[in-house]
Order: structure tokens, then sequence, then C-alpha cells
């Protein structure tokens, strides 16, 4: 059997969590350096992301992004608003 695509509207029974993993660190190695925040503002974000009651699976409940992608960009803000994004 063909394993599926993860995305937003998938159940996470459908999903292989192992294949959403590798596909987001390849997409994290993808991303430029010119559009990386730096490695402890990356951390300090997904600290801030662990404590959010809108953190499901790693994904925002609030927007529906992976919160390792969108911690990782310079120029992201948080849906929330948290103090630095």
């Amino acid at each position: 059997m063909e394993a599926r695509k993860p995305c937003i509207k998938c159940l996470l029974s459908e999903c292989d969590e192992s294949e959403v993993l590798e596909k987001i660190q390849k997409l994290l190695a993808l991303m430029p350096e010119s559009e990386k925040a730096e490695e402890t503002v990356y951390n300090e974000r997904l600290e801030i992301c662990r404590s959010c009651e809108s953190l499901i699976n790693a994904q925002c409940m609030k927007c529906g992004c992976y919160v390792e992608l969108r911690a990782a960009k310079k120029k992201e803000r948080c849906p929330h608003e948290k103090r630095f994004w």
C-alpha cells in the first residue's frame, strides 16, 4: 500500500508520522540560509509553541502550519502574536 502524503486535512491515522518528520526536515534543509531565523530564535520560538494551547501533533491549530517550519523562517509571525514573532 502506498503511503499517503501528509496534509492538514489528513487524519493522523492516515499519515506516517516518520514520513511527515522526514519531509519537514527536508524542507528545513532546503530553506535558504538568508530566510532562516537564528538558531537561538528558532529554539525560543519552539519553546513558546510547546507551551501553547493551540499546538496539537506538531501543528498550530490557529493557522494549520507545522510549527517547526514557521519558527524557522526569519520573517514569520505567530498567529497568536506571541512576544517576539
